[in-house]
């Protein structure tokens, strides 16, 4: 994300932040500092998966939420049997189809990946929202009165987040693959855009060359997975580890 940053313009040298003058990991094919293009091809890659992570569950909370909710057998079968159909076809075949129809840019493809990630994500807000609805307080909540978003985001919405901040975690994962994987393709990048995938892709050829044109892209791209992996793992195994709970009685370990 700070890439940019410490990249500097091109030809400076004292406003530069970069660390010396010369070609630290050589060039690229076409003689394109392979350092400055490392530092400027974090950014897309990190902000279309966090861009499609946001807007798969942004569509998924509700679905799922309404489908666990509703006492209504043919609205939950309208809005779920779609998305298994979706379901079924695979997501990097999913954007290759539609990159055919059109082509898609940077915001394009976190819809494709958003939109290939809405049936799975949609499943599991409705397996975790379904146990919480089952509960006595929901009952409770509905014969006082409470409106539907109150009970669903207030009681229902509450009581998954730690089964949705797990699944996050893996999920962003995926969707960090996927965009490697569709960039790699050439899909919602320009063929000489500073992007980790697309170095991989276009340097690869000279691998035995150039090696660290292709191999620090791709050990950069496989340490922010499993980095955003762990990070995900440390913030819950915190979370669990909280204080003593309060009950009505006082405290308990």
């Amino acid at each position: 994300m700070l890439g940019p940053v410490f990249a500097g313009e091109p030809g400076a040298r004292a406003a530069s932040f970069t660390l010396g003058d010369g070609h630290w990991l050589g060039t690229d094919f076409v003689g394109r500092d392979v350092w400055r293009q490392v530092l400027h091809g974090g950014r897309p890659v990190v902000l279309t998966a966090l861009a499609a992570t946001a807007l798969a569950y942004l569509v998924a909370l509700p679905v799922g939420l309404l489908s666990a909710l509703t006492r209504h057998r043919l609205l939950e079968e309208l809005l779920m049997r779609p998305l298994d159909v979706l379901l079924a076809v695979p997501s990097l075949l999913l954007i290759l189809l539609a990159a055919t129809v059109f082509s898609p840019g940077a915001v394009g493809l976190a819809l494709l990946v958003a939109l290939a990630n809405v049936p799975d994500a949609a499943r599991l807000v409705r397996a975790a929202a379904a146990e919480a609805a089952a509960r006595p307080a929901v009952e409770a909540l509905r014969m006082q009165g409470e409106t539907w978003w109150r009970t669903a985001f207030g009681y229902v919405g509450r009581s998954m987040l730690r089964t949705l901040a797990a699944d996050a975690g893996t999920r962003l994962t995926g969707v960090l693959y996927l965009v490697a994987t569709a960039a790699f393709l050439g899909v919602g990048v320009a063929p000489d855009a500073a992007d980790w995938a697309v170095m991989v892709d276009r340097n690869r050829t000279g691998l035995f060359v150039q090696p660290w044109a292709v191999v620090v892209p791709a050990v950069l791209i496989v340490a922010l997975t499993t980095g955003t992996n762990l990070l995900f793992d440390a913030a819950l195994d915190q979370g669990g580890r909280r204080g003593p709970r309060r009950t009505e009685k006082g405290t308990r370990p």
